[in-house]
């Protein structure tokens, strides 16, 4: 039996003065969560780093050697890595701070009498809530009204039965949560029907869920797909390279007596195989993705939906503020056998039967409105209502809500001085006939002024009434016998964004289909105007009807699903996933809940939907505009294209720097490269790949292709072959220098100096080469990237100084280099990487 309402005086709230006093006193409506790291705990965890205490390791064997310079180098050049370290740490968690503040759950409250919808956090004791279908109640109140208001609180009971709430009559004192009929309300708690009004008692670590310890669901951290892929390839590398540096170390050891620099040796291979740059750099991409989807208005509350985003093959839609703009205005209405366009205003007053079906209609919608539908209602009553037909003085004493079974809304109103009270009803067309009883020539006649007006993509609803005795209210609205009024149409214009949008999706290989509940007229209306085939329109019920297997074959070419139950929606999603699909989802209602836990990309509206549809969702859309769905796997597929590169990269590179550790060694050569060449490389790869390719711009062709396969990988074999064949180039040229280097009578310094301008020249070659790979290394250097520029010269201005200044040589064991020497190492460096390009440029030259 639905619970009667208290309707309250009008309440004003608190100020907005006394809010901000009691904030200050009471703190913010939160519980308490771990604080932000301090830069000595960050300074700490990085510190403890492989790679910082090999470099620590490796200045103490120098100050064993007596080498006093070298040591302070590689101080120098640790406190670097520590510093852009932190950098990048402190980038990424102020990502992470601002999506947390995003993710805040928020509230609608009553202050100085208007409603306002604030985060959840700034909630304060004496706060009047307003509590609606779907909300997640925000702080402990007592309920000052309450309309057929049901709560879930298995977050602090346990207890799965939503438990029905009453008006709290002043006088019984707060109590703990269990059982119907309690007049409190917890924060934390979900609402699952009715609505209601409270006043908070108590917030933060003080409420019911403080005390006992429950805490929301926040941005926890995941362990994803590629972080997985990711951690494999680095354990495995990190095995190979411990295993070899301690080779290594035995081997020089034995050949050539000297120990403590055998075991500098072995310390040098360790720091240029070991990958700690793998996993740095995807948490990086994935906190900073993330970050950029919330500048295009969407929130990623989980991050595997960012990989997920560039493999969507399937975008369902509803149709009601995404594809349209959610601001409806009736257009249109029939009563009485006429109709009315009331898109102009009318020439003369309106006749009694407009009247009656306008206020027929507004006293069938909530009296504060805040769904766009009853808005526009409610508009439409103040432009044609006279004062006489208002309802003044009236008292709502039930509220019948929409349902699966019959899709309408009947309100009971009381009227002064009147024996019996008025039913009032809105709802779809056969609801509505199906609750006024007609016949079946009555019915078709109905439904076709619905078909005319929905053909025009006009919203539809049937109005219905009847005067009752109160004390036979039936339970169910089902039990009533209504008298039709008629129909009011409903326009909700295209966004003007979404064709394009469209076009856009097609030409990316991804299908839109629409999912709605309105009339299949309507939706067949609005998918065209959108720029969708529409083809067969399947409807709910026909839905219904159809085995799996068949309707696994009809959801292959069916682009619109009209009359549609938020229920039906999940199987929809599962049926899609079945034939294959990679499914991306919209969703606003309780009901939308499962259907957007079980899709691949679920996506709640920020605007409109509901907290516990946010919460099931993988990403929030904060202006629920489908243009921004679309920019966002825009987004998607950027971010793992430059994954990919930056992936690519990182592999190459470790390829020649490991071969120049390891190679000299095996051969009886002196060292090429030692600890402190190491730590500038580092300084060369640690920005670029974390920095420079995180900053890459989209690929031209981004949305010009189809999806990617949800299960590809960072490491495919393709690209790790290609990687090893770019590393390997830069490894060819640089040893090929260094060895005649050495068979010319060129000192151990000149040698080394020579290697190292064609090895940093060669791994320059490899960013321009990845970045712009498939295309020619030219067509990349048309593309803005400020953060690379910046990085190549000061990378040539460091190796410069390193090499000119007098001073500096003996740090890094460097012999003086004349111009000829260095233009032999540049030419040497960029031909070790544009041979492939060459070949590529051949190859196309001749499959032409």
């Amino acid at each position: 039996m639905p619970s009667p309402v208290a309707p309250p005086a009008p309440i004003p709230g608190l100020s907005e003065a006394e809010a901000t006093a009691r904030l200050m006193s009471a703190g913010y409506n939160e519980l308490p969560h771990p604080s932000r790291r301090s830069l000595l705990a960050l300074g700490v965890d990085i510190v403890r780093e492989p790679m910082v205490l090999l470099l620590l390791a490796s200045g103490a064997i120098y100050l064993g050697l007596g080498d006093l310079g070298e040591a302070l180098l590689l101080l120098a050049s640790t406190v670097g890595i520590i510093a852009i370290t932190l950098y990048q740490e402190r980038k990424t968690e102020r990502a992470l701070a601002a999506l947390r503040e995003l993710a805040s759950p928020t509230a609608l409250v009553i202050r100085d009498g208007h409603q306002r919808r604030i985060p959840g956090r700034e909630v304060v004791p004496g706060d009047v809530v307003v509590l609606s279908e779907g909300d997640r109640v925000p702080a402990d109140a007592v309920l000052l009204s309450a309309l057929n208001l049901q709560v879930d609180e298995s977050a602090l009971t346990g207890e799965s039965i939503p438990v029905r709430k009453a008006v709290w009559d002043g006088l019984m004192p707060f109590t703990r949560p269990g059982g119907d009929d309690l007049p409190f309300v917890y924060g934390g708690t979900l609402v699952t029907s009715g609505h209601g009004l409270g006043e908070v008692r108590a917030t933060g670590a003080h409420a019911e869920i403080g005390a006992i310890g429950a805490a929301l669901e926040t941005l926890a951290p995941e362990v994803t797909r590629l972080q997985r892929d990711t951690a494999r390839v680095v354990r495995a590398v990190a095995s190979a390279a411990f295993a070899l540096c301690l080779l290594v170390a035995v081997l020089y050891g034995l050949s050539q007596g000297d120990w403590l620099r055998g075991l500098l040796a072995g310390i040098t291979l360790a720091m240029a195989l070991i990958p700690e740059e793998f996993p740095v750099v995807l948490t990086i991409f994935l906190a900073l993705g993330a970050w950029r989807l919330s500048r295009r208005r969407v929130l990623a509350r989980r991050t595997a939906a960012i990989e997920m985003l560039g493999a969507a093959t399937v975008l369902c839609v509803d149709k009601t503020g995404t594809l349209t703009l959610n601001h409806l205005s009736v257009a249109r209405a029939w009563a009485a056998g006429h109709i009315w366009d009331l898109s102009r205003p009318l020439q003369n007053s309106p006749p009694a039967a407009l009247r009656d079906l306008v206020r027929c209609a507004v006293l069938a919608s909530k009296p504060a409105a805040a769904d766009p539908l009853e808005r526009a209602l409610h508009e439409l009553g103040d432009q044609l209502l006279t004062d006489a037909d208002r309802p003044i003085g009236w008292v709502l004493v039930r509220e019948y809500p929409l349902s699966p079974e019959l899709l309408a809304v009947s309100q009971v109103w009381r009227r002064p001085g009147a024996d019996r009270v008025l039913v009032a009803a809105k709802g779809a067309p056969e609801a509505i006939a199906e609750l006024c009883r007609l016949g079946p020539a009555e019915r078709a006649s109905l439904l076709a002024e619905v078909g005319w007006m929905a053909n025009d993509g006009l919203r539809v609803l049937g109005v219905a009434h009847a005067l009752v005795d109160e004390a036979s209210l039936p339970s169910h609205q089902s039990g009533f016998v209504l008298e039709l009024l008629g129909l009011v149409g409903l326009a909700d214009p295209l966004r003007p964004t979404v064709p394009e949008a469209i076009r856009e999706c097609h030409a990316a290989g991804i299908r839109v289909v629409m999912v709605t509940g309105d009339y299949p007229a309507t939706a067949r209306a609005i998918a065209r105007a959108a720029g969708l085939e529409p083809g067969d329109v399947l409807s709910g019920p026909e839905l219904a009807a159809l085995d799996d297997d068949e309707l696994r074959r009809r959801v292959r070419t069916t682009n619109v699903f009209a009359r549609v139950m938020p229920e039906q929606k999940l199987r929809l999603i599962n049926t899609l996933k079945a034939n294959g699909e990679v499914v991306a989802m919209t969703g606003d209602g309780v009901n939308d809940a499962p259907a957007l836990k079980t899709a691949q990309i679920g996506i709640a509206m920020g605007g409109r939907g509901t907290d516990v549809a946010r919460e099931a969702a993988a990403l929030v859309l904060l202006d629920d505009d489908f243009s921004s769905i679309v920019a966002a796997i825009r987004l998607g597929r950027r971010i793992f294209d430059n994954l990919k590169k930056a992936m690519a990269f990182l592999l190459a590179v470790h390829v020649p720097i490991a071969g120049m550790s390891l190679l000299p060694v095996v051969f009886g050569w002196p060292l090429a490269l030692l600890p402190a060449h190491i730590v500038f490389l580092k300084l060369i790869i640690d920005p670029v790949s974390g920095i420079v390719f995180e900053a890459e711009p989209e690929a031209p062709d981004v949305m010009r292709r189809p999806p990617r396969r949800p299960t590809e990988s960072l490491f495919s074999r393709g690209g790790v072959l290609l990687s090893l064949i770019w590393g390997a180039g830069a490894l060819g040229g640089t040893l090929a220098v260094y060895a005649l280097a050495l068979a010319g009578g060129r000192s151990e310094g000149e040698a080394r100096a020579l290697a190292f301008v064609t090895l940093v020249v060669a791994d320059l070659g490899l960013v321009f080469a990845v970045r712009a790979w498939p295309r020619s290394i030219l067509a990349g250097l048309g593309e803005r990237n400020v953060a690379l520029w910046l990085v190549v010269g000061a990378t040539l201005m460091t190796l410069g100084l390193a090499l000119a200044v007098a001073l500096l040589r003996p740090l890094f064991h460097f012999g003086a280099l004349g111009p000829a020497d260095l233009a032999l190492g540049v030419l040497v460096g960029v031909a070790s990487i544009a041979w492939l390009e060459a070949a590529r440029l051949a190859r196309g030259r001749l499959a032409a």
